[in-house]
C-alpha cells in the first residue's frame, strides 16, 4: 500500500539520529530514523543519506549544509524528508561535524519542528 503524498508527523519524543562518512553515506541510523522513514537499518546503512531526499527539497539547501559543515560548523535547518513509501515527514535537522581518527563523519539528530517552522520553510525553498 502507498502513502504517497501521505505525511507523517513526528511524536515530540521522537528523536532521529544518523551519522555518516565524509562522503554522505550512512553508517549509522536510530530505530526512529527506521519508524519513520519506513526503510529497515540494512536498507539504510552503507546509502547515500539522499535516500530520504524530497523532491521537493532545493538543492541549494543541502549544498549550503554541506558547505557548513565542510567548514566544521553545526548546520541547522528544517528538512522535508521522504518515506520509502512515498509519505512525507518534516524535521527539523541539526548536523554536526566530528572528527574521528581524522576521518570526517556527520552526526544528524532530526526532531519535531513546530508548524510555524515548516510554514517558513516552505515559503523560503518556494523562493528557491
Amino acid at each position: 500500500m502507498t502513502h504517497h503524498g501521505h505525511e507523517y508527523k513526528l511524536d515530540k519524543g521522537i528523536i532521529i539520529v544518523s551519522q555518516t562518512d565524509e562522503k554522505g553515506k550512512i553508517i549509522y541510523a536510530n530505530e526512529d530514523f527506521c519508524k519513520i522513514s519506513k526503510f529497515t537499518k540494512d536498507e539504510l546503512i552503507g546509502k547515500a543519506h539522499n535516500i530520504v531526499r524530497h523532491k521537493d527539497m532545493p538543492k541549494e539547501a543541502f549544498e549550503d549544509m554541506w558547505q557548513t559543515i565542510k567548514r566544521g560548523e553545526v548546520w541547522n535547518g528544517v528538512v522535508k524528508n521522504q518515506a520509502k513509501d512515498g509519505g512525507y515527514y518534516w524535521v527539523n535537522a541539526t548536523v554536526y561535524p566530528t572528527d574521528e581518527k581524522g576521518q570526517m563523519r556527520y552526526f544528524s539528530v532530526r526532531v519535531k519542528p513546530t508548524q510555524e517552522e515548516i510554514e517558513k520553510a516552505k515559503k523560503a525553498y518556494a523562493l528557491l
